[in-house]
């Protein structure tokens, strides 16, 4: 499916508006240049692109369905809320869209290993999946808390083959896994590359994620004419770095009639260090290698952020996010962790899906906005993950509810 947003964002250094470009050493130009070389080959190779189809329909289940949450729409009573069902993506989540086609990539360039970060670890499962089903050796960096909190991921990543490195500094979550799998990165360009698990970092990372991810908007698309015979009125997706909203947002970008919505993570306040709303309390600022919406400290460095879901607590966020606000194409919702676990046991007891607590985060939005709205308006949710990771976690620190709503 074209799209004149699409093909004409970023531009050829790797900017949405004034945000995004590539802001690395020296020594992480030249592999960057050839990733870049490279994707922009293979994106137009009809090999690659039979083969990511292969892929796509014969193992990771694409495409995924829409389901109509008539139960939790009811209960909120007001507009139908449906759901992309990336939780039935293989793995569990939307990042297996674009780690296979990384480790294409990384395969295409004559890498022998993969190295990326992963907060909730849905994209260090996934990266592990794809290197073991392609033959490549898979190195994991994730921080000492996200490891605790995640285990069963953890185990997963371990049980595909993958190694898994610490990230001991700091705050211990996912801004410091980054830090830590760049570092180890700078060392090993000559045999690995980095696949970047969010629509962030240097260009053209942000870029070729969402290209990857768009398949869940171009799907969402033509299923949701199929069930409503027209397009949703809102899309709504949950954003820490934001490659599951800019999948979803990809395929009604063109779409001005279509609301588009980002929810981001308020945690437990409004105090820097409560939350991970880059968008809503963030200012223009360079992190890992791109220039974005980034929350900071007094002294102008990234500040600590918080949130119950793991995936989302990043204190930036994608530069093609950042635009997309700054132009008014987008807006911002917010959802903290007690309406995240509400959301999350009301999905799990009303519906029968458990979702993952970064997507709880867009389901518990979902329901404030559909009880503002008529019954004929419509919601289209993206169900970015399942929430097996989570149960534990949930269960140990909220008691689950009595199901009688």
């Amino acid at each position: 499916m074209k799209s004149n947003y699409l093909e004409s964002t970023p531009n050829k250094d790797g900017y949405f508006g004034r945000f995004g470009g590539s802001f690395i050493p020296p020594m992480l130009e030249k592999p960057f240049a050839d990733i870049e070389k490279a994707y922009e080959q293979l994106k137009k190779s009809p090999e690659f692109i039979d083969e990511l189809k292969y892929v796509r329909k014969h193992y990771q289940g694409r495409p995924t369905p829409i389901s109509f949450a008539k139960n939790l729409t009811k209960y909120c009573g007001g507009a139908k809320i449906y759901l992309k069902r990336e939780d039935l993506n293989h793995t569990g989540a939307h990042k297996l869209n674009h780690c296979m086609a990384e480790v294409i990539l990384a395969k295409h360039l004559g890498k022998t290993k993969v190295i990326a970060e992963t907060g909730a670890g849905q994209h260090g499962v996934a990266l592990a999946t794809a290197a073991a089903y392609f033959g490549l050796e898979c190195e994991i960096h994730m921080g000492e808390v996200d490891i605790a909190k995640e285990h069963p991921n953890v185990i997963r990543m371990k049980i595909l083959g993958a190694k898994i490195i610490p990230a001991t500094h700091g705050l211990k979550t996912l801004k410091e896994a980054v830090d830590s799998a760049f570092e180890s990165y700078v060392s090993q360009t000559e045999d690995a590359i980095y696949c970047i698990g969010s629509v962030v970092g240097p260009h053209p990372f942000p870029m070729m994620v969402r290209d990857f991810q768009s398949i869940i908007g171009f799907e969402a698309k033509e299923q949701f004419k199929e069930l409503e015979d027209s397009n949703p009125n809102h899309v709504v997706a949950c954003v820490g770095g934001g490659s599951n909203a800019m999948g979803i947002f990809a395929g009604f970008i063109d779409d001005v009639d279509v609301n588009l919505i980002g929810v981001e993570p308020m945690g437990i306040g409004e105090n820097l260090g409560e939350h991970a709303a880059s968008l809503t309390y963030g200012e223009e600022g360079i992190m890992h290698g791109f220039n974005s919406i980034m929350l900071k400290d007094e002294n102008g460095e990234p500040a600590p952020v918080y949130s119950i879901g793991s995936g989302i607590d990043y204190p930036s966020v994608g530069p093609e996010h950042a635009h997309l606000k700054d132009i008014g194409r987008t807006k911002v919702g917010l959802c903290d962790d007690n309406e995240a676990v509400d959301a999350f046991y009301k999905l799990s007891q009303l519906e029968g899906i458990i979702p993952a607590l970064e997507s709880a985060h867009a389901i518990g939005f979902a329901m404030k906005l559909a009880k503002t709205l008529a019954a004929d308006k419509t919601i289209l949710v993206n169900l970015s993950g399942r929430g097996d990771k989570d149960i534990d976690f949930v269960v140990e620190k909220y008691p689950i509810p009595n199901a009688k709503f």
